[in-house]
């Protein structure tokens, strides 16, 4: 009578891979945290110094592609000496108020409809076909009708923001009402919640992480409405900046104006991260790839 040893000896050898490969997880940890900044800069170093280096030896004509150097050059001078709308500080805080406003209103009305049509099947089917109709239009067409209605003020930029934030938020805050557990909402139904606290304190939550994940993009397209309002007609801001570098046939201020606008939204990116930390510190951490294998 034979025995088989194989399984007992698969078993030990797998837990002897568990206990051997914890340690080389964490010894690899303090090397990706030095990797993961280094590949990026040398990214950075490759492409930035390869666009200088085809500028200056002519691969690329800097008139119409700029060159790295000028473009610092032109940042500097505004920086210095001001723009022709004004001082740069004042195109920025006019793109920044109207990007912002537009965030908030669009997070707003979009987390409110999102989960009002999502909790309620009737405002769902009734509302369903206008939402598909204004979602299909080109909602940047919208910048010039917003200008014939509000002016060359503040208010139609912000309401071009509103359009573009308002959209991407709603899908995600209805799905995310449409995906809670409904085991949880019976749950809360029996222990005597409301519609009201079933809302607040089960489905909303629930929701959060999709209404996170979309704020994530939403700023930018906030961004990009405030820049197009701005572009079509302004008196100030960031967009009015490009504008007239492009009637000036400056490359180097298009890209200038561009190198701002990444720093706006890389910080407004790190300032949603903070928030989503806060108000998800409940969700257990996501795997790394170590632990995931």
């Amino acid at each position: 009578m034979s025995t088989d040893l194989s399984a007992p000896r698969t078993v030990a050898a797998a837990r002897g891979d568990d206990v051997t490969a914890a340690p080389r997880a964490r010894a690899a940890r303090p090397r990706r945290r030095l990797a993961v900044p280094a590949l990026r800069v040398g990214i950075f170093v490759v492409l930035i110094g390869g666009w200088e280096l085809c500028a200056r030896t002519g691969i690329i004509d800097p008139f119409f592609f700029g060159q790295p150097s000028e473009i610092v050059k032109q940042l500097v001078d505004w920086v210095q000496h001001g723009t022709q709308a004004g001082p740069l500080l004042d195109q920025i805080l006019v793109t920044l108020e109207e990007a912002v406003l537009g965030f908030i209103i669009g997070v707003v009305l979009g987390v409110v409809c999102g989960i009002a049509l999502g909790r309620i099947q009737l405002l769902a089917d009734v509302f369903s076909p206008y939402i598909k109709v204004t979602n299909s239009i080109p909602r940047i067409v919208l910048g010039s009708i917003f200008i014939l209605w509000l002016g060359l003020g503040i208010s139609s930029k912000v309401a071009l923001a509103v359009v573009l934030v308002f959209f991407a938020v709603f899908f995600n805050a209805f799905q995310g009402a449409r995906e809670v557990d409904r085991n949880l909402v019976a749950n809360a139904r029996i222990l005597g919640a409301t519609r009201r606290s079933v809302t607040r304190h089960v489905v909303l939550p629930s929701a959060m992480t999709w209404i996170i994940a979309s704020m994530h993009v939403s700023f930018g397209f906030a961004l990009i409405g405030a820049i197009v309002g701005e572009f079509l007609g302004a008196q100030k801001g960031l967009g009015l900046l490009i504008s007239q570098s492009q009637g000036t046939f400056n490359a180097d201020g298009v890209f200038a104006a561009m190198v701002i606008i990444a720093i706006v939204a890389l910080a407004a990116e790190g300032l949603i991260t903070l928030l989503e930390r806060r108000l998800l510190a409940w969700r257990p951490p996501a795997l790394s790839a170590h632990d995931a294998l």
